[in-house]
């Protein structure tokens, strides 16, 4: 089995807030594998399904925590230690202020960037998950960071968003047989990152 875990926060307040483009790619992931319906456990929203990859079916647990961001690790960790999953086996979606919009990077190990779901991750599970990072652009100040993650997308993001939320989900079966670097490659040929200013990739497409 393979948790895929979306970060994000629950409730309709932060449903199209940037933090929440893990959760976003959990459901389109969801979605596009038919998934079961969603269930209340380990402190989260879940669906089971299985994505045929090349090498055969592979069984996923999709998990978005309700715990809030910053306590995202503790439900994961709950589900890793149930179903006995290692570290590598867990995949995280989450936002990544040091992308420019539109970017997506996966990461094996390292630390939290200044992420704090990350950063629970990390503390519940060790630092060997696999990341990924889904780049929602920096507002360009530190102090500006909490404003910019807990605000919503703008209309003219949409377009790379859904496109990148698409290719996220369709491209799956590579990140689930394990090669995160075809499954990185796949994402950003089927989304090419869309071509802002600097002060717009900066400013995630607000400047």
């Amino acid at each position: 089995m393979i948790i895929v875990a979306g970060l994000g926060n629950p409730g309709p307040k932060y449903e199209k807030n940037r933090h929440n483009i893990g959760f976003m790619a959990a459901d389109e992931i969801a979605r596009r594998w038919n998934f079961g319906p969603e269930r209340a456990k380990f402190q989260s929203v879940i669906r089971e399904g299985e994505v045929q990859t090349a090498s055969g079916p592979v069984k996923v647990l999709m998990m978005k925590p309700q715990t809030y961001m910053n306590e995202s690790g503790r439900a994961v960790g709950e589900a890793a230690r149930f179903y006995k999953v290692k570290p590598e086996e867990v995949i995280v979606f989450h936002d990544e202020i040091d992308l420019a919009p539109g970017r997506f990077r996966m990461k094996k190990g390292g630390g939290a960037a200044g992420q704090n779901g990350v950063r629970s991750m990390i503390s519940h599970l060790g630092a060997e998950f696999r990341r990924a990072r889904m780049g929602v652009g920096h507002p360009g100040d530190p102090q500006l960071v909490h404003h910019h993650v807990l605000g919503d997308f703008a209309k003219a993001d949409q377009t790379w968003l859904q496109a990148m939320l698409d290719a996220c989900a369709d491209a799956l079966p590579f990140a689930l047989a394990g090669d995160d670097e075809r499954y990185q490659g796949e994402v950003m040929r089927l989304a090419p990152a869309p071509k802002f200013s600097p002060r717009q990739a900066a400013q995630g497409n607000q400047g």
